[in-house]
Formats: C-alpha cells, structure tokens, sequence
C-alpha cells in the first residue's frame, strides 16, 4: 500500500490541479488569520469545487472558535476538521465530519489517541522538523500523518525513519509563503510514493 500524501495550504486554482494531477490523497485549505494561507470559506469553496471525490478537503485551523468553525462548515463544507487535538474538547462537530487531531513536538499526547492524528513541529507552517524518534512512537499507536518540515528531498528518509500512514506537506512546496509550485508538487508526491512503503 502506498503513503497517504496530503497537500497543504492550498490558496490557488492552478495549486489545487497540481495537487490532484500529481496524485494527492489529500488537500488543506487553513483557516487561521495569522498564516500567508489563510483563506475565507467561500474562497476555499470555490477552489474545492476542482477537487473530485476520493479526494479528501481538509479544513486546517488551530484553536478556532465554535462560531469560526460553524462558518467554516456552512462556507466550505470540509471532510474532515484539523485542529490541535485538545481543541476538539470545547467544539461540538456533526458527527460525520471526520477529525484529524494534531500532536505537536514537545507536548505530552493524550493517552488515548484518535484513530489517525498529524504530528507536527511545535509551530506550523514554518518549515520546522517535527521530532522524527516521538513520531516513530506514535505511529505505533495510530495511523501517524507526519508533518513539519518535508521537502522532495527529506520525504523518503522521513516515511523510513518514523514509518507513517502518511505525510503532509506545505511550505515544503512552496516558491514563496502561501505560493505554491506545481513542480515541487509532482516532485514531493513521486519521491514519497518512490519510498519504500511503511
């Protein structure tokens, strides 16, 4: 079975059709001020509208309010939520929308994990290597989506040293924060699925 891949921050047409041309199982459209990717719902809906099923659209926040994820799912209409797993205690979700909890570098996990979970550096999108020894733990215990400082020429050596389901990627990807390059899309999907699978 190959790696799960998930293209994150996606903020344009032409990054949405690299993604799903190159093969991505995922896509990420954030919803968090504070990032150059931040997108409001309907501009994020316009852009999912190219994504076909089978294709997962991922709602990225970090600490949102009940009323910012309201509008998030009346403006967009995720897949699934992601957010920092101690978030998903004061939000009250539909429950058919799925949940991708985030694990952070540095902080102690739930003992309880969710079924799949994103480990992440302390900070996203900034291009930060998560702690690949912690992950390799975790993804003993959960289908584990690695993030954090991926790149076309990290990937393989990431999916060998910690063994995820998945990964996920961002800046990684990008020509310039919230650019996207078509062409290090294709490169990041071909060297994950060229690993040798966990």
């Amino acid at each position: 079975m190959s790696i799960w891949v998930k293209i994150c921050g996606l903020t344009s047409a032409d990054a949405v059709a690299a993604a799903i041309a190159a093969g991505a199982d995922a896509v990420g459209f954030v919803f968090h001020s504070a990032s150059p990717r931040h997108l409001a719902p309907a501009a994020a809906a316009a852009l999912a509208r190219a994504v076909p099923r089978g294709v997962l659209k991922v709602a990225v926040t970090r600490h949102p309010t009940q009323a910012e994820v309201e509008a998030i799912l009346a403006g967009f209409g995720p897949d699934v939520l992601q957010t920092d797993a101690a978030d998903f205690d004061a939000l009250e979700l539909p429950a058919a929308l799925g949940r991708l909890p985030v694990l952070r570098t540095g902080a102690a996990p739930p003992a309880t994990l969710a079924a799949r979970c994103l480990y992440e550096a302390a900070d996203s999108g900034r291009g930060a290597t998560a702690d690949w020894q912690a992950a390799r733990t975790l993804a003993r215990r959960t289908e584990l989506v690695l993030a954090g400082g991926l790149t076309a020429a990290n990937v393989a050596a990431a999916i060998a040293a910690v063994r995820p389901f998945g990964v996920d990627v961002s800046s990684g990807v990008e020509s310039a924060p919230g650019r996207k390059d078509a062409g290090k899309i294709r490169d990041f999907i071909a060297a994950a699925r060229a690993a040798p699978p966990p």
